[in-house]
């Protein structure tokens, strides 16, 4: 498992609620590595952005701070060295739509986590799925094909081997049950 987030995040993320200062510390403060996506492709740049989504979600499933805007600008504020601040617009919405919606979508995710109690889910695969489903019911602009790949690569890289089946079953259910066609973006 690679779910490793630098301490200097943590910090910065801790800053925005001195009131509750009562987060575990992570245990490796090894940073996890983004690509450079100075010249890259949109598709890379959003791979980009969904790792630092996660990162966030993952934080925030801790924290849980009471000034979102300013707790994520100091937290991508921290990630401006590997990507560019206008390269995280993508990363920025993700966060912003998960928490509006956070309600809906962790209800969406205990309807379709067929056979799995909600709190067994681990927070990293818990981030991974909230980002996703987002996406698959708020963003008509991205196939549903295309983010599931996302969060199955995003469990490859910083979850359980196990974890891509479980994170595939869900939210192919899930898109299922939108209608959504699953290479096909809604104009």
């Amino acid at each position: 498992m690679r779910m490793a987030i630098s301490i200097q995040a943590v910090l910065l993320f801790i800053k925005t609620d001195l009131a509750r200062m009562t987060v575990p510390a992570p245990r490796d403060s090894e940073n996890i590595p983004l690509p450079d996506v100075s010249k890259a492709s949109m598709p890379r740049r959003r791979h980009a952005n969904r790792i630092v989504a996660m990162q966030y979600l993952y934080l925030w499933d801790v924290v849980r701070p009471e000034n979102l805007a300013e707790s994520v600008r100091l937290f991508l504020k921290a990630h401006a060295a590997e990507l560019p601040e206008d390269h995280l617009s993508f990363a920025r919405e993700l966060v912003h739509g998960v928490v509006e919606h956070i309600d809906e979508i962790d209800e969406a995710i205990r309807t379709y986590a067929q056979n799995w109690s909600f709190s067994r889910i681990s927070k990293v695969d818990l981030a991974i799925l909230r980002a996703a489903t987002y996406e698959i019911t708020r963003r008509n602009d991205i196939p549903p094909v295309v983010t599931i790949n996302e969060a199955i690569e995003l469990s490859k890289e910083f979850s359980a081997a196990e974890s891509k089946r479980f994170i595939n079953g869900v939210l192919d259910r899930l898109r299922e049950a939108t209608g959504r066609p699953s290479r096909e973006a809604i104009k």
